[in-house]
């Protein structure tokens, strides 16, 4: 029996272990979508919204390994899934966005829906497989997929109508595809400068990131043969946990004094694998080595005396046997006393016996890290919910964190963890999120309810966008408080609404049966936590600049109370009220 254009892109995206594709069907879509429907090794997952389906395609290949696939229709239905994919693009994850199109002999004419999706998609993807003819199909589908999983980027195909249900050609270009891994190996002479400049500098900090993450144990053999601290990026979490020898936690906004301080204060920086973007936390006049498989991030973000283009781990086989092993181990100890100060600090801060309410969002993040599997994969919000994340759960054991850690995307928790969940039956998917983030993606709470999977939802519920709070006191400006409000439902009663579960806890002594029975739930459950909107959390060093924009906002949001702004007293109640429980 003949194929048509649609059964084979099937065949060829199943034959590279496809197992599912996310999206929202459509005309241009239907010949595709019937193809899925007539087999039994490949599922189309319906979801509410296509920006939602690229993201939860992202959250499948994020937490296996292998190809994401989306699918929206022509020009509106196409548009909806680029957030997700821009997502992709810049965690490096390899996913395939299948378009339909209009009929050819429409284009061109300004036909109902027509949208130029190649121009459109030009920044985001590194190919774009627009198939106009059944004899060139097979060519280009594979071209697109090669080139997703050679560079983990993301690739279009766009499929017309009329081409969709033409009788397929060119079967004999159709080969096997599979993802090929090599080396790129530094030259000696590289190593041998990077050896000495480290075996000569007298404290050194390494900046690691994601690219470490096949090299763990060789960068803790470097970094504890030169006594060196570890600071780690937001997406190496997982990689470099809190209880890992050697290891002082996170700079950035959200860091914490030893994480930057390992990276201000030393006399060379070695940065691995990371194009760390915060430039007003890393060093300018110190001596730096870094060392990326991408040629482009060398001296992006800070002057490098030495380059080294190279992946981590052929890197490191080369290098350490070259390092001497040090005996000052001052500065290494130092930042770790401190390091392990700011721990008990954080739990502190997260004792449930700080009752007052609305309660502090740190005492549900460290239930979750009490009772969360060793396994579990956590999927975080862009906001407070990754600060809260970062600083209460040690990603140790076989823990994953995903997130929008480079794009800075909201609404990327909740389908990520669908995603994930699908990716993973048989592991525990957490979702932190803020209330904000997660309206934004909450219809497709019941995308998860229809396919029974069983994620755990933990909603920040403060009625307000805090980390843009913090942004607009961080430039000096007095909260928006209208502008910020995020007027919410009942939680809980949604989850249950749309068929699954969820609790809403307002008191402190609920808050660990809570998190107990929404891991044990079948069902997805939303743990409902309303939070103090008021919680404070400052960046590891604050500067005259930093502390003259603050206390400008203060004393603005001050003269409001004055004037009668009753909102405003309200706001500086609860942080005074959170900072002072």
């Amino acid at each position: 029996m003949s194929q048509n254009v649609s059964e084979q892109l099937l065949d060829i995206l199943v034959n590279v272990g496809v197992e599912r594709v996310y999206g929202v069907t459509g005309d241009a879509l239907n010949f595709f979508v019937k193809a899925i429907e007539e087999r039994d090794d490949v599922s189309w997952i319906g979801m509410k919204h296509e920006g939602n389906a690229s993201f939860a395609a992202f959250g499948q290949s994020q937490t296996s390994g292998k190809l994401g696939v989306c699918a929206g229709t022509v020009g509106p239905g196409a548009l909806h899934l680029i957030n997700g994919l821009y997502n992709s693009k810049k965690e490096r994850t390899p996913l395939i966005a299948i378009t339909g199109q209009i009929n050819q002999k429409q284009q061109g004419t300004s036909y109902f829906q027509e949208v130029d999706l190649k121009k459109v998609f030009d920044d985001v993807c590194d190919y774009q497989a627009v198939i106009e003819t059944p004899e060139q199909a097979p060519m280009v589908i594979q071209r697109a997929i090669k080139i997703a999983l050679a560079n983990n980027a993301v690739c279009r195909i766009e499929l017309p109508a009329n081409v969709a249900e033409m009788k397929a050609d060119s079967q004999e270009f159709i080969h096997p595809i599979k993802k090929y891994n090599s080396l790129l190996v530094p030259d000696e002479t590289t190593v041998q400068e990077a050896s000495s400049l480290l075996n000569n500098a007298k404290t050194v900090g390494i900046l690691a990131g994601d690219g470490c993450r096949e090299s763990r144990e060789a960068v803790l053999t470097l970094a504890k043969k030169l006594n060196a601290p570890i600071t780690h990026s937001l997406r190496a979490s997982d990689i470099f946990d809190h209880d890992t020898d050697n290891v002082v936690g996170l700079t950035g906004l959200i860091g914490n004094p030893s994480g930057y301080n390992a990276v201000m204060k030393c006399d060379l920086l070695l940065m691995l694998g990371t194009d760390f973007p915060y430039i007003q936390f890393l060093p300018h006049d110190t001596k730096t080595i870094q060392v990326d498989i991408r040629q482009e991030n060398i001296g992006n973000r800070t002057s490098v005396d030495l380059g080294v283009w190279s992946d981590i781990s052929s890197f490191l086989a080369m290098l350490n046997p070259k390092i001497e092993q040090k005996e000052d181990t001052q500065f290494l100890d130092k930042l770790r006393g401190n390091f392990k100060g700011w721990r008990k600090n954080m739990k502190e801060q997260a004792s449930p016996t700080r009752e007052n309410e609305p309660l502090h969002p740190q005492i549900f993040t460290d239930f979750v890290d009490q009772y969360a599997a060793d396994d579990a994969i956590f999927t975080v919000e862009t906001g407070t919910s990754a600060i809260w994340a970062a600083h209460h759960i040690s990603f140790n054991k076989q823990r994953r964190l995903i997130g929008s850690f480079n794009h800075g995307s909201m609404a990327v928790g909740l389908p990520s963890a669908i995603g994930a969940q699908f990716a993973n039956p048989d592991k525990e998917i957490w979702c932190l999120s803020g209330d904000g983030a997660f309206n934004m993606a909450m219809q497709d709470f019941i995308t998860a309810v229809r396919y029974e999977l069983p994620v755990k939802i933990l909603i920040f519920n403060n009625s307000e966008l805090s980390f843009v709070k913090l942004e607009m006191e961080e430039a000096g400006l007095a909260a928006s408080l209208d502008a910020l409000h995020e007027t919410n439902v009942d939680f809980a009663a949604y989850a249950k609404l749309c068929g699954g579960d969820g609790i809403r806890v307002e008191h402190a002594k609920d808050i660990g049966a809570a998190i107990k029975q929404a891991k044990n739930s079948t069902k997805p459950f939303i743990i409902d936590a309303v939070v103090n909107s008021g919680e404070l959390s400052l960046p590891p060093h604050i500067g005259i600049k930093e502390a003259f924009s603050f206390g400008s906002s203060k004393l603005k949001e001050v003269g409001q109370v004055i004037t009668g702004d009753k909102s405003q007293w309200e706001n500086m109640k609860k942080e005074l009220q959170s900072y002072f429980d």
